[in-house]
């Protein structure tokens, strides 16, 4: 389908793209890489009376190091967080979950931030991000410096964030996990698929034992999900099948997961027990 008659503006900075955000309220959408927004367009579920593209905007661009975290701005694409040394060394966990999405084409359009503001609980950033304790950086009109929202409360609802009106996710920083083994483990029936289930984990181990576990879900909820009653079990246990397989089988337990043509809420209750276990067995090797 072709999208409905809408007016582009391309600010020159971010207090311009927050003014036009303010003027022009709810009839005004940002885009970035726009590989959210452009399908939503297509098939009219959303008419926006004006665009407002952000994508050439050097301040949002750019992964910079802060010494214990990582900074990556809303401008910057999937493949700049590919190609960024500082993301593969200290962000391992975000880096492997970025390489699942969709194709080569869409990663060098889209955006890590735009797939947090987007929301998509099948996406498949919102669980790494979530269990790395990563804090967004939202700016508001006329506001001095961005207001700082931590994963855990960031993500509110389907599609809904804590980005509030005329507000903009021009941030997301991330502490730094190096040394962690981690993995993302992602269920598809055909490849670019979006994840039937995923889970995002990282491990810390100490002598073969895991000293420390982060678990974050993907498709399991109306929102990217932490699994932290399985996190603190894992605890102090061997990383051995046999000791976090039982631990790893329960992660589904509280959660409320689609049912559609792709699997049935129980289905992927079980599949996530699977996929947790060779996601932790994965990450607490190496």
């Amino acid at each position: 389908m072709i999208p409905a008659q809408f007016d582009y503006a391309a600010p020159q900075s971010v207090q311009e793209a927050l003014e036009l955000l303010g003027e022009h309220g709810d009839e005004a959408k940002i885009m970035a890489g726009g590989q959210s927004l452009l399908p939503v367009l297509r098939m009219r579920l959303n008419a926006p009376g004006l665009i407002i593209d952000i994508s050439g905007l050097e301040e949002l661009r750019g992964i910079t190091d802060e010494g214990d975290a990582i900074r990556i701005g809303a401008g910057a694409t999937y493949q700049d967080v590919l190609d960024s040394d500082l993301v593969r060394e200290h962000l391992r966990l975000l880096h492997q979950a970025v390489e699942t999405v969709a194709d080569p084409q869409i990663r060098h359009r889209g955006t890590v931030c735009g797939a947090l503001a987007h929301a998509d609980p099948a996406g498949d950033v919102g669980a790494p991000v979530l269990a790395l304790d990563a804090v967004m950086e939202i700016q508001g009109r006329g506001v001095v410096g961005p207001r700082r929202v931590p994963a855990t409360e960031f993500f509110v609802d389907l599609f809904e964030t804590a980005v509030g009106e005329g507000e903009l996710l021009t941030a997301v920083t991330i502490p730094k996990h190096t040394g962690w083994g981690s993995h993302y483990e992602k269920f598809v029936r055909v490849s670019h698929q979006w994840a039937i289930v995923g889970v995002a984990a990282a491990v810390r181990s100490e002598g073969g034992t895991i000293a420390e576990a982060r678990v974050g879900l993907t498709n399991m909820g109306s929102t990217p999900l932490r699994a932290t009653v399985v996190e603190q079990a894992l605890v102090g246990r061997p990383a051995t099948e046999e000791a976090v397989a039982e631990i790893c089988a329960q992660v589904g337990e509280g959660t409320d997961p689609p049912s559609d043509l792709n699997g049935q809420a129980d289905y992927r209750r079980h599949v996530a027990g699977v996929l947790t276990r060779r996601a932790v067995l994965a990450a607490a090797g190496g």
